[in-house]
């Protein structure tokens, strides 16, 4: 809805849905949106049988639940979990609920899933726990493992900017897990806070000890969507910012459009007050979406990181040409610098170069590599 209608529409949907769910409960239940698309409820005083029919009913209220945008008629879907406390801790109980979740969206959304202690739910749960605490320990021991992709600067053809890539060790002699296998329950169990303000503290330190060598390095850090507007993760950043002394400016949060959308308020106060530090801020996958530049007059960044989609094949797309061009107009205009992602070969960065576009980041101008490999200290 984001995409298509704006964020309103998307907004104004998410109330409906709101009011639709909270006409359905009961006066004792206990009704909250936990971020993004996702509610939850408590059911006080309710077996498994009356759970399932509240499932069945919200279900279905939503199915019926019809708003108009752009002209169009637009139903909602839901994929409900359920679950019993059962004497469940609290993590356990939500980790259940999300996968009785997960199992209704893949059974094919518009429906619920009760989530029973069967053998193999059971093997999945417990697989879940196993990977936090395969998280929780390496941030304890201190051994996630940081890689670096290096960003080209196109008129200058310099390399001064890398942006930051976390890993997950695994075994011994095994290649360490990429984020997308392992971010998702690290999100889910609550430790991805403190996965961003270790990447943060690590990114200072690696700055300051440049600096220290006279070397000026630009570092690019993600920020996770639960990160940008927790007051923790700004004032732990602002504390070692002030601790450390670096030059502020040599540090980038990159944020993804997807996840600025989802918490705009709290991504435009988090982006305002670390700016005001003297941070700088860039807004991932720029143009995968239809508010895109919407979000230009709402949120304060530096650089726009254009989609990779528009990129990977732009030599042979005149449409993909005009949209990049697009870009470079309004970022040149508001005063903001723009990256191109998935630069995969020479034919591409020279279009690039002559188009306007201020740096390339992809396999061409670099792989991957870990940090310490890239970028010694010594």
């Amino acid at each position: 809805i984001n995409d298509a209608f704006g964020h309103k529409a998307g907004d104004d949907l998410l109330k409906g849905v709101a009011g639709a769910l909270r006409h359905r409960m009961r006066q004792t239940d206990v009704m909250a949106r936990v971020g993004g698309d996702e509610f939850a409820v408590l059911l006080p005083q309710t077996d498994a049988e009356q759970a399932q029919a509240v499932a069945d009913g919200i279900v279905k209220t939503l199915h019926q639940h019809v708003v108009v945008l752009g002209g169009r008629s637009i139903r909602a879907t839901a994929s409900v979990g359920v679950v019993l406390f059962d004497g469940l801790s609290a993590a356990e109980l939500l980790a259940y609920a999300d996968l009785a979740m997960y199992e209704a969206k893949a059974a094919g959304r518009d429906r619920f899933t009760m989530y029973r202690p069967t053998r193999g739910s059971k093997q999945r749960v417990s697989t879940r726990f196993d990977e936090a605490e395969q998280i929780r320990k390496a941030l304890e021991e201190d051994r996630l493992l940081l890689y670096c992709q290096p960003i080209l600067e196109l008129k200058e053809n310099e390399i001064q900017q890398y942006e930051l890539l976390l890993r997950l060790p695994k075994g011994q002699g095994d290649e360490p897990l990429p984020p997308s296998s392992f971010l998702y329950v690290a999100e889910r169990c609550g430790l991805i806070r403190a996965i961003d303000c270790w990447v943060v503290g690590k990114a200072i330190a690696t700055i300051a000890e440049h600096q220290r060598a006279g070397r000026r390095l630009v570092l690019h850090v993600n920020l996770s969507g639960k990160s940008i507007g927790d007051s923790k993760v700004s004032a732990f950043t602002e504390d070692a910012l002030a601790r450390i002394g670096i030059d502020p400016g040599c540090l980038i949060f990159e944020v993804t459009e997807t996840a600025a959308i989802a918490y705009i308020e709290e991504a435009k106060a988090f982006a305002q007050r670390l700016r005001s530090r003297g941070c700088q801020f860039a807004l991932d996958d720029f143009g995968s979406g239809f508010g895109s530049f919407y979000y230009l007059k709402a949120l304060p960044f530096d650089y726009l990181k254009i989609d990779g989609d528009f990129i990977r094949g732009i030599v042979a797309s005149p449409m993909d040409q005009l949209v990049v061009k697009a870009i470079i107009g309004i970022a040149r205009g508001l005063g903001k610098k723009t990256i191109a992602e998935f630069v995969a070969d020479e034919d591409t960065a020279r279009l690039l170069r002559q188009s306007g576009v201020d740096y390339a980041q992809g396999y061409h101008v670099g792989q991957p590599r870990p940090l310490l490999d890239v970028l010694p200290l010594a």
